[in-house]
């Protein structure tokens, strides 16, 4: 792929990158990554990959803007209130790059959520709320073997982790959670809060590991979960051992 001189001045910064370079912002250009929720975690996440120059971006999500979430949910405003965010955050991509291809799909993800939602997509960001549709979308990259940035934030407190479960040495996102709890029991910021600026922290993370993974700049992160304190503050990382019983991408059900 050929850069413009339009895009070589506006991906300079990128392009200087001795890791990135202009093959790595080219990568970029030509790659679509998919966001599963356009709320805390995706609106800083859509921000910086739309100013990164991703190809493609499409986001899903059924919810609409609301007050409560302009505290956080930076892409939007209180003109905004009651429009469905995908439309919202279709309308903040335009702005921030049109070099950007934006697709919202309005919906949720369910059991009945195809495999054909991934087709053409390189990786996915997952910054839903809930274990049952984050265990769902693990699954549905296992089976078209797209790699998977899990963000998830609580109150001053965040953790990312990518995965690559489909590989022999990689743990899925079910390796880390297991299935010894209710599907549906995540914190909930409605009842336990979150401050605003974690959101960023976190969001900012999914984009920077969604180019790492595209461009392939410095150490791979696959099977390792990073975790922040925004008391302290501080970040620590954990290695994910691979589940061999675990019933997305254990040895027993590869075997099955």
């Amino acid at each position: 792929m050929t850069l413009t001189d339009a895009q070589l001045d506006r991906y300079a910064r990128h392009i200087v990158l001795r890791d990135v370079g202009g093959a790595g912002q080219a990568k970029l250009l030509s790659s679509h990554v998919l966001l599963i929720g356009a709320g805390g975690i995706g609106c800083p996440a859509m921000q910086y990959l739309a100013a990164a120059g991703m190809g493609t971006i499409s986001v899903v999500d059924d919810d609409v803007v609301s007050l409560s979430n302009l505290q956080r949910q930076i892409l939007y405003s209180a003109a905004q209130i009651g429009a469905a965010k995908v439309s919202a955050a279709g309308q903040a991509v335009a702005r921030l790059n049109g070099d950007v291809l934006f697709h919202g799909i309005q919906q949720r993800i369910t059991n009945e959520t195809p495999p054909s939602l991934l087709d053409g997509v390189d990786i996915v960001i997952d910054g839903s709320d809930n274990f049952a549709t984050r265990l769902l979308v693990n699954d549905l990259c296992l089976a078209s073997q797209t790699p998977l940035v899990s963000a998830a934030i609580g109150q001053f407190h965040g953790q990312i982790g990518s995965f690559f479960g489909w590989q022999a040495d990689a743990p899925c996102y079910r390796c880390f959670v297991g299935d010894a709890h209710d599907p549906g029991d995540c914190d909930d910021c409605v009842t336990l809060g979150v401050l605003g600026a974690m959101c960023g922290v976190m969001g900012s993370f999914a984009a920077m590991e969604a180019i790492r993974i595209l461009t392939g700049f410095g150490e791979p992160q696959m099977g390792k979960l990073h975790i922040f304190d925004g008391m302290k503050p501080a970040m620590r990382s954990i290695t994910l051992p691979k589940d061999p019983q675990c019933r997305s991408c254990g040895v027993t059900r590869a075997r099955a």
